[in-house]
């Protein structure tokens, strides 16, 4: 049986990969928490500085480690020493402060460890350090819920208020009926 991860219905994480998860907490925490499969594996989760997830995930088995990362040169170190079958990180921009320059190295280790783990690199929103580090991912998820879909500008208004209220020249807007 190869090890998967439901998000959502039909929405799933295998072995081999770096994945970039954004959606909100409670999505992520089901995920791990509907799978009893996963306590047949070994978990590590990663968190900075504080963890959302960490209280709402249930660490009933043995195989479940936990590490903190307080600089972007420990949160690399972790990541590089990682033997773990599953890899779930928190991100936490405050890990990058002062430290820019680690992106770039930190996000080619993530690349790395999913080659041979299931890489999720988690957050419920998107910062400039996240959008850098998604980069490299092979596959980006945004989960979104219907409050956070419906305070949305649309992007023809969005398109409209960049082009001083009109459409771009040779664009159409199909209207829905």
């Amino acid at each position: 049986m190869q090890i998967q991860i439901e998000l959502r219905r039909g929405m799933y994480l295998y072995p081999g990969s770096y994945n970039a998860v954004v959606a909100p907490e409670t999505v992520m925490a089901a995920a791990i928490n509907n799978n009893a499969d996963l306590q047949r594996y070994l978990f590590l989760h990663i968190s900075g500085n504080y963890s959302r997830l960490l209280s709402r995930i249930n660490r009933g088995a043995k195989n479940f480690d936990v590490q903190r990362a307080f600089t972007a040169h420990q949160f690399l170190s972790v990541i590089r020493g990682a033997a773990h079958t599953i890899v779930l990180i928190e991100h936490d921009p405050l890990i990058f402060e002062g430290a820019e320059n680690m992106v770039a190295p930190i996000a080619m280790a993530l690349k790395d460890a999913g080659r041979d783990a299931l890489v999720i690199l988690y957050t419920p929103a998107i910062d400039n350090r996240y959008a850098a580090l998604m980069r490299h991912a092979d596959r980006v998820i945004e989960i979104a819920t219907t409050e956070d879909l419906s305070s949305r500008t649309p992007l023809r208004n969005l398109r409209m208020q960049r082009n001083g209220g009109s459409l771009v020249s040779g664009q159409k807007t199909l209207e829905v009926s």
